[in-house]
């Protein structure tokens, strides 16, 4: 089979799409600056597939290294490019931080294949906002960005687009990921928050297992069934394999246009407190959490449609939230047994 470039693969969705190529018969290589993910995690990739995958260490932001990497290594047939900067309250401090860094490595990718190359390109449902429509479609209008960070992955889609508009050889899948969570069904590797998490569920293990305080549960007056606020919570397996199933249609040219996007998610929501309620009853462990204020910012609820993705990608998210919440359990317990 052919081989795949990953950047970022060693980060929590990227080690995941790692092991999942492996298993679909590809070469993989990994480029890396580890900036926000640990070496370790290339030794857990090892542990699970049973070899070690090629890594080179570089900042894809530095133009002539990438050139350099692309020319000895022009056997590559396709990318997965998952490499960015994601926090989004640290990209309201740091803008230009976001931008520069998130662009960069996108552009620099691209030129250093000469536009000729499969790329698949990791996006977000946060393109959408607050959608008008519910569950929202791949047609959807995009609304002005709550974030920097919101705001690269808007851009970038533009960048893309455009590009593709005037470069018939440049065939690029944008994946619109919902909320990820979970961890790998042997629990040697999972979601690596670098200090307080700002996503929900390794929130929800750290305080399990005495890293953090009480949950907060940032408003419980939301137009929703239980007041709290709704999203489409998709594991991080189901996600993995939606990239294999991008990089195959790309290669047998199945697309119906050099650039489309796909919904990736369950196509159903769940609020906060289902997911806290989800994790106590998988795992018989009791949370502790309090009703705080709503956080600027947040949208009330969102889950997406999925059709397009089960109908032209061949894909369908299969693991149910049980299996998200024990699955990141196994792994937080496996973290504190095994500190990185």
């Amino acid at each position: 089979m052919s081989k795949i470039l990953v950047t970022g693969g060693t980060g929590f969705i990227g080690s995941h799409t790692v092991v999942e190529l492996h298993n679909a018969g590809y070469e993989v290589i990994i480029v890396d600056d580890f900036s926000n993910s640990n070496p370790k995690i290339l030794q857990q990739i090892e542990a699970i597939i049973g070899v070690k995958p090629e890594l080179v260490e570089l900042d894809l932001c530095d133009e002539a290294k990438v050139k350099n990497f692309v020319l000895q290594h022009n056997d590559i047939a396709g990318v997965i490019h998952f490499a960015a900067f994601k926090a989004v309250g640290e990209s309201v401090q740091q803008p230009l931080k976001y931008y520069r860094n998130n662009f960069y490595s996108l552009i620099n990718l691209i030129n250093a294949f000469d536009s000729k190359v499969n790329l698949v390109f990791s996006s977000s449902c946060t393109v959408y906002g607050q959608p008008d429509v519910l569950p929202v479609t791949e047609d959807a209008p995009t609304k002005k960005a709550e974030s920097p960070y919101g705001n690269t992955k808007q851009i970038a889609e533009e960048i893309l687009q455009e590009t593709c508009a005037v470069t018939p050889q440049l065939k690029v899948t944008s994946l619109r990921y919902f909320n990820p969570v979970g961890a790998h069904h042997t629990a040697l590797i999972g979601e690596l928050p670098i200090g307080v998490p700002q996503n929900l569920v390794p929130f929800i293990t750290q305080s399990a297992i005495g890293k953090r305080g009480p949950i907060t549960v940032y408003g419980n007056d939301y137009d929703t069934p239980d007041g709290s606020a709704i999203r489409d919570y998709i594991h991080v397996v189901d996600l993995a394999k939606a990239h294999v199933a991008a990089i195959k249609r790309l290669e047998s040219n199945k697309a119906s246009t050099n650039y489309e996007v796909f919904n990736l998610g369950t196509g159903k929501g769940s609020s906060v407190l289902q997911i806290i309620d989800a994790f106590e009853s998988s795992t018989g462990v009791k949370l502790n959490y309090t009703i705080g204020p709503r956080r600027e910012g947040d949208i009330e609820k969102v889950w997406g449609d999925v059709t397009k993705s089960t109908k032209e990608l061949g894909w369908k998210a299969e693991l149910d939230l049980k299996e998200m919440m024990s699955s990141a359990w196994k792994w937080e317990k496996y973290l504190q047994d095994n500190p990185f």
